[in-house]
């Protein structure tokens, strides 16, 4: 492909791409563009990691065993020895655990977990009651649901769409409309990851219409699944560069977590006011509107959530480069990270000013809007700082010159 056929298919000038491919001016949002012409993952077209194919020996592994798993009990090839397998109460704590496990970014052991688990709930709907096997359904599509995130986390589209395939036909089964939805907005994802995004957008679009609930009525389940599907809705319109679409569903995740009240979890699926926050920051760096994120990662308090968050949205390893600030030297924030292989914590010299694209920020405030000025009240200081820093939010020329200035760039050296 020559620069002018990505170029095309980008929806990118020639210059802008043979910019990039110089490391001269590699943008996110041009980043993101590429990575769906080409169907490749951002880390790799960074050089951040290596292809799937030099995926490691414990991958291949895990991946043959999730494929047999998922080929197999599709083709109603069961473990011979079904009568013991595990209690419905048994796999609802197992599908609990893998859930929590996928959220806390330990991708790994979910699918280590994925292949035994899917066999167990198989089993387990072979050997149910007639009359008592819609539950067993409910864990059966989770089961193939897992599968089919680990599978397209990993690159290995075919699987991921056979296995959300078979999560759809359990989720019929088990008569639930609010697990279906999901399951389509993980087929959603599997096509944002084939870079079928007008697809992804369609279904994502259709399966939040199909549970909108009555926010004086509905439940917490309700509520946090229909904000995880307008999260996700609000993603692939910001992948595709629509930002008003992509502010409308912000908006509506915005107001369901406000409606929530703090973070819930159903279904597999998580949402709630920092949820919504850290999806909001994500976004609006893959639009490149640096000073709204900046803002929205001012306003949070859970620098966790955020990154995981950030992790999703960004389908790569992520490198933080902070001051010395107490709550940055957390110890339940350095136990996180250092879980975390897709993590990679730098802090400054205690003073370096010349390294902290911070205090640039700082400067212009008191070059600007704190010179000369006599406050009468806390209050009054208060007011002009955040009229200032909301000045400098939307000029993203400015934070862009105070990132420069410090010599540090957003891509690998």
């Amino acid at each position: 492909m020559t620069q002018n056929d990505l170029a095309e298919a980008c929806r990118l000038s020639a210059e802008t791409i043979s910019a990039a491919e110089r490391d001269i001016a590699l943008t996110l949002p041009t980043l993101l563009s590429i990575s769906a012409a080409l169907h490749a993952d951002v880390a790799v077209i960074v050089g951040q990691a290596a292809p799937r194919r030099s995926a490691t020996h414990g991958d291949r592994v895990m991946m043959r065993a999730l494929s047999a798993a998922v080929h197999d009990t599709a083709a109603g090839i069961l473990p011979t020895a079904m009568e013991g397998s595990p209690a419905l109460d048994e796999l609802r704590r197992v599908t609990d655990r893998a859930w929590d496990l996928y959220w806390q970014g330990q991708y790994d052991q979910v699918g280590t977990i994925a292949a035994p688990f899917l066999r167990d709930a198989a089993a387990r709907l072979h050997v149910q009651a007639d009359g008592e096997r819609a539950e067993a359904w409910s864990v059966l599509s989770d089961a193939y649901r897992v599968s089919a995130y680990v599978a397209n986390l990993l690159g290995a589209r075919d699987l991921a769409y056979a296995a959300i395939g078979h999560a759809r036909h359990a989720a019929e089964k088990a008569v639930d409309p609010l697990r279906a939805a999901l399951v389509d907005s993980g087929r959603a994802w599997v096509y944002l990851r084939d870079s079928r995004l007008a697809d992804a957008l369609a279904l994502a679009e259709k399966a939040a219409v199909d549970i909108e609930p009555r926010f004086s009525t509905a439940t917490p389940a309700e509520l946090t699944v229909y904000g995880s599907h307008i999260n996700f809705a609000a993603v692939v319109a910001s992948r595709m560069g629509n930002s008003d679409r992509a502010g409308d569903y912000l908006s509506q995740s915005h107001a369901t977590g406000a409606r929530m009240g703090r973070e819930r979890g159903a279904y597999g699926t998580l949402h709630g006011p920092v949820t919504a926050s850290a999806q909001a920051v994500g976004i609006k760096v893959s639009l490149g509107e640096t000073g709204q994120a900046l803002a929205l990662i001012d306003s949070m308090r859970d620098y966790r959530d955020l990154l995981i968050s950030a992790h999703q949205q960004l389908d790569g390893p992520i490198v933080l480069i902070w001051d010395n600030l107490n709550v940055h030297k957390a110890a339940g924030l350095r136990e996180f990270a250092e879980t975390r292989d897709w993590l990679t914590i730098y802090y400054l010299p205690p003073y370096a000013p010349d390294l902290n694209p911070v205090e640039g920020i700082w400067s212009l405030l008191r070059r600007g809007w704190l010179s000369n000025v006599a406050f009468s009240t806390p209050e009054h200081l208060v007011q002009t700082v955040r009229r200032g820093l909301r000045h400098i939010q939307y000029r993203s020329h400015l934070i862009d010159g105070c990132l420069t200035e410090t010599g540090l760039t957003i891509r690998p050296a």
